[in-house]
């Protein structure tokens, strides 16, 4: 059977992020997005919304004005889910949950593993080590998906370029897509580079500093993104938001985004940066920007006597 894969590039630039709208608000953010133009959708089933997004995309895709081949969807793994003989009936929960046939792009959520019968680990058995259920055996459960067409690429999320030499080292195919915590506090350069060399897209999750997350990821001195003098000037100079300038960077530099947003204004403001164009001497000063602070730091993953810690998981 032939292997189709995207070539980078093909996804679409800025997508709708649907983590953190668990009160029933996805199905209508879904639809008002696709409705403004947007042709990128971002879920994954620990968002606990992939049934209300799926009703958007029937409702949607029934009318028959956007077709299901018009929108790029990307789902995830769940950690409790990496043992091979797993995976397929995850993303065909997922694809149920969707109400669709394939996923555009289906990825490994984070390099971290947990026993099967565990949501959220409470305490350290609840975690399996990499060494136990290694990544590598975990991505030809997902290479075989692609083999059976439930989807037509394959990624990774919150991988290191460590996690990622691994990878390429035994993978048939290479990952499509890395996703990670990208915005000008977290420019990820190095990753940036190396997936650019590999042909991996790097896709920018909390592209706007996720001032919405869950308190568990906040900490007492959290940084800004809006605040910063060098944000505020350069967008009050193009008469443009904090916001769409931060996209317009992510977008300049040959990233991918998914802001979320369930604001029909302020998610059209989000899908128009995406044809923003800044200078080189623009790009200049936001990749000068000295703050550097990652939003999602990964501690929530740290318990004693558990296999993982914020060294090993983003191997800094």
């Amino acid at each position: 059977m032939k292997i189709y894969q995207f070539p980078v590039g093909q996804m679409p630039a800025i997508g709708l992020g649907t983590w953190k709208m668990e009160d029933g608000s996805a199905t209508q953010a879904v639809k008002t997005a696709l409705q403004l133009g947007y042709r990128h959708i971002d879920c994954a089933p620990i968002y606990l919304n992939e049934p209300d997004v799926g009703v958007a995309f029937e409702s949607v895709f029934q009318q028959g004005n956007i077709k299901r081949s018009d929108v790029w969807v990307t789902s995830k793994l769940w950690c409790n889910r990496h043992r091979p003989d797993l995976v397929q009936g995850a993303l065909k929960s997922t694809l149920a949950d969707l109400k669709l046939d394939y996923l555009d792009l289906f990825m490994i959520h984070w390099p971290i593993v947990f026993r099967d019968d565990v949501h959220r680990p409470e305490k350290p058995e609840d975690f399996l080590s990499l060494e136990d259920m290694p990544l590598s055996d975990t991505w030809q459960a997902l290479e075989n998906c692609v083999d059976t067409g439930l989807c037509r690429n394959i990624g990774v999320c919150n991988f290191s370029i460590k996690k990622l030499k691994c990878l390429l080292a035994t993978c048939r195919i290479k990952p499509s897509a890395n996703q990670v915590e990208c915005h000008p506090f977290l420019p990820q350069q190095d990753l940036f580079n190396f997936c650019k060399n590999e042909g991996i897209q790097l896709v920018g999750y909390s592209p706007l500093g996720s001032g919405d997350r869950p308190e568990r990821m906040r900490g007492a001195t959290d940084p800004n993104l809006f605040e910063h003098e060098t944000i505020k000037e350069l967008a009050s100079r193009r008469q443009i938001s904090a916001g769409q300038l931060m996209l317009a960077w992510a977008v300049t530099r040959g990233s991918a985004v998914i802001p979320k947003s369930s604001n029909p204004e302020r998610m059209a403001e989000n899908l128009a940066a995406g044809s923003l164009q800044l200078t080189n001497e623009e790009m200049s000063a936001i990749n000068s920007i000295e703050t550097l602070h990652r939003y999602v730091h990964g501690r929530f993953w740290e318990m004693p006597g558990a296999p993982y810690t914020v060294a090993n998981l983003w191997d800094e």
